[in-house]
């Protein structure tokens, strides 16, 4: 393997293993009650808004223009609204959870989220397939940015590190409260990571000049439709249930102005000829 892919893949690995650490702070402490679990929701689900319409889209309609960046776009949207519409809601049996709660009166919490461990698992499953997607071309970009040189390189690796932590906490906590597996947790947040080393790999051997920048942007567009229309179709309406919709929207944008500075700190951490 190529020196250069090495130092890549390497770096690649520092940001995306610091999802890792995310993780590892939902599942160091204490379980949280469902109004921390609904404002974690909003800000993940503010993360996720910001990728979507501020990077992804928006670096879509800047390459290929507006109207063919709207078209990706809301292909991507129609594409997940039917998959979902194939998804069958979660049903509930409330058969051996309604003795439980009958034996201790402080068990609501516990049942409530136990009720509700479908779909806050499937947000956690949607949360980590939104950031692998959306971490396959930071990885990209580490290795284009390592091809100009090892600062180069180095800089953007910490700069996604940075703000892949927030990232391993919206997909970890989710699942460690659905399955209360601390291990589950921690591993699907750290597989949500590879997606960056993954994007080094196929960049540098897949399709190094073949793929057409303006289908790859395209492409982008649509994740950005995705991760858009899952987060205000499963996100945003756990966030308002569990928190409350004041704070929950409180969260959001918290979580959307924590994302744009962050990736404002990848863009001063790229070369003026390239782009993330």
């Amino acid at each position: 393997m190529d020196s250069q892919v090495l130092v890549a893949l390497g770096l690649s690995l520092v940001g995306g293993l610091s999802t890792s650490f995310g993780a590892l702070f939902v599942i160091l402490n204490k379980t949280p009650n469902l109004k921390m679990l609904g404002l974690l929701q909003g800000f993940a689900a503010g993360l996720m808004l910001c990728i979507s319409f501020l990077d992804l889209a928006h670096n879509a309609m800047n390459s290929v223009g507006f109207l063919k960046g709207n078209i990706w776009f809301f292909a991507g949207v129609i594409f997940f609204a039917i998959v979902v519409s194939f998804i069958p809601e979660p049903t509930f049996a409330p058969s051996s959870d309604a003795k439980n709660t009958k034996k201790d009166g402080d068990e609501g919490g516990k049942d409530m989220m136990k009720k509700h461990h479908r779909q806050v698992l499937f947000s956690g499953i949607i949360t980590a397939v939104g950031i692998s997607l959306h971490n396959f071309p930071e990885g990209m970009a580490v290795f284009l940015g390592s091809m100009k040189g090892l600062r180069v390189g180095l800089n953007l690796a910490l700069a996604i590190a940075l703000h892949n932590i927030p990232e391993g906490v919206a997909v970890a906590l989710p699942v460690y409260f659905a399955t209360q597996s601390k291990w589950k947790a921690f591993k699907l947040a750290t597989l949500s990571g590879f997606a960056e080393p993954l994007g080094v790999i196929l960049v540098a051997y897949l399709f190094p000049t073949s793929l057409s920048p303006e289908i790859l942007e395209g492409l982008l567009g649509s994740v950005g439709g995705v991760m858009a229309f899952l987060t205000l179709h499963e996100m945003l309406p756990l966030a308002f249930d569990y928190a409350g919709q004041k704070p929950a929207v409180k969260a959001v944008f918290l979580g959307m102005a924590f994302m744009s500075a962050s990736l404002y700190l990848l863009e001063i951490s790229l070369p003026e000829d390239m782009s993330l």
